[in-house]
């Protein structure tokens, strides 16, 4: 099976016909959709055989010649997928039919401002602003047989397949029921099968946070009472908590009344997280304040007696210098996405349940982000974090670090030259016994070859490099994040492990 959809509506402008360095080199948008097989894909290695279920990448790939300004974070979402299925390999990459992206497909031009010019609306959009095009290209994840893919600003929930990546539509269950969206990094508890999202919009009560169930039932919905309106990004799950993220780097509140929006980092102000039992309200929220910050991404979150316990990357500089020409749009957007300036790195809060007491400190000095643990992980004790490096001031991932937080030692793997990876999903591989028995999992962009490949790790040795190498059919579009979903999880939640291994400690075994 080897079969190519070109007959899509593309009018985004060639390398050669832009000056904007989003739309060319790693972040050149592509207009073909695939589906092959593997005996049409070169594989480099053997693929283990041991691996099963699906690695799923979002991807801002702008299909339309941009209406003003184009940021990277504007593009028309498109997912890539790489199924692994007892030795077998199939590829597949599609855009996210939104209501955004087949309105421009008719009118074959784009119909919505970015999110620079969102003054420049003509007609009603989404997101916590409700004047962009609702591209549901940042963020992708599995749930109760659905792949959900979502914009950071809050979309609509646009359901998937995850074998075939059809668009379903708006997630039929309970979209209506949250007006204001959903935000990116919901979080899936393996063990019970709900999820917890949020969103953000600009009006009181300024933050929502619900449940959804294993059967894809919303069960929990609740305003979040804030100061203000706040720009938060993610969200952190333990066994039994949620934990909800008031930081001070938002939008100016005057200016914002007279529909301006400047960020402004509040150093003055403590940062708030607030833990909330899963199915509690706003006035069972438990805010603990921390020192100034902004959290993009979180690793993982954890109970450990009275501590509830949460590791990620912390951006503690948000202000970006004044460097070259102010008048530079592509500058700023660059100084903005500088992962070096605002010194993101790992780094642990520690809040006491009993005592009120909080306890913070790096984990790593070194610059990374896009944190991943495995999804067996996600809400208890884990060892292993692993993190994209960001060893220039581009916007490309050069390599991925390992984290071991019991031994507090990290090994590497760096990509080479000219070649950049995507976020990377760990995935268990079938019996595992240990948190490492499992691959790591990314798409790499080699610029040197004009190629993309899916690249598989032994997560326990990372530094001996990849054990397998997928080569697409076409160089893809640097991307935004990945989800991995168990076979197991491919049809529902589903996850079954053998015996009661959700309850060992992380340190057995080891």
């Amino acid at each position: 099976m080897y079969e190519v959809n070109d007959t899509l509506f593309i009018s985004v402008p060639t390398e050669d016909e832009t000056d904007n360095p989003w739309l060319k080199g790693a972040f050149r948008p592509q207009g073909r959709e695939y589906s092959v097989s593997g005996e049409h894909l070169k594989v480099i290695g053997k693929i283990p055989s041991d691996l099963n279920g699906i690695y799923i990448r979002n991807s801002h790939n702008n299909a339309q010649m941009p209406m003003g300004i184009y940021h990277p974070f504007d593009g028309d979402g498109m997912l890539h997928a790489m199924r692994f299925d007892a030795g077998k390999i199939e590829y597949r990459n599609k855009f996210v039919r939104t209501t955004g992206f087949l309105a421009e497909q008719g009118a074959q031009k784009s119909l919505w401002p970015g999110i620079l010019q969102p003054q420049n609306y003509q007609r009603r959009g989404w997101g916590s602003m409700g004047v962009m095009k609702d591209n549901a290209g940042t963020d992708v994840m599995a749930h109760a047989g659905n792949v959900m893919a979502t914009m950071s600003q809050g979309s609509e929930p646009w359901n998937l397949s995850p074998t075939t990546l059809e668009t379903f539509g708006v997630n039929k269950n309970w979209a209506s029921m949250v007006p204001d969206g959903v935000a990116s990094h919901s979080k899936v508890d393996n063990v019970t099968g709900d999820m917890i999202f949020f969103n953000y919009p600009e009006k009181a009560p300024f933050m929502n946070y619900g449940v959804i169930n294993r059967e894809d039932k919303m069960v929990h919905y609740v305003p979040i009472e804030l100061p203000g309106a706040r720009w938060p990004h993610d969200i952190g799950m333990t066994k039994n908590y949620s934990i909800l993220h008031d930081l001070p780097y938002f939008y100016n509140p005057d200016m914002l009344k007279a529909g301006s929006r400047k960020l402004e980092f509040h150093k003055e102000m403590p940062s708030r997280f607030g833990i909330i039992p899963r199915f509690g309200r706003s006035e069972d929220v438990r805010w603990f304040e921390a020192e100034a910050c902004w959290v993009m991404h979180l690793s993982n979150c954890f109970e450990d007696g009275d501590w509830v316990v949460q590791d990620g990357c912390i951006w503690d500089n948000p202000v970006k210098p004044p460097v070259g020409d102010p008048n530079d749009v592509y500058a700023k957007i660059a100084r903005q996405l500088d992962k070096q300036s605002t010194h993101t790195h790992m780094y642990r809060w520690m809040f006491n349940m009993r005592t009120g007491e909080v306890k913070e400190f790096p984990i790593d000095d070194e610059v990374t982000e896009f944190p991943i643990v495995s999804n067996d992980f996600i809400g208890l004790k884990n060892r292993y974090s692993y993190n994209s490096i960001f060893s220039g001031h581009d916007w490309v991932m050069d390599g991925v670090k390992r984290y071991d937080l019991l031994s507090n030692t990290s090994t590497r793997h760096e990509y080479g030259p000219g070649r950049f990876g995507s976020e990377v999903c760990v995935a268990m591989k079938d019996g595992f016994v240990k948190e490492d028995d499992a691959y790591i999992i990314t798409f790499v962009n080699d610029m040197n070859q004009d190629r993309s490949e899916c690249v598989i790790f032994e997560a326990a040795d990372l530094a001996a490099g990849p054990i397998c190498t997928i080569v697409l059919p076409e160089r893809i579009s640097a991307g935004t994040h990945a989800c991995w979903i168990e076979a197991d999880r491919i049809d529902g939640e589903n996850r079954q492990l053998a015996g009661n291994y959700w309850e060992i400690s992380v340190c057995e075994g080891e």
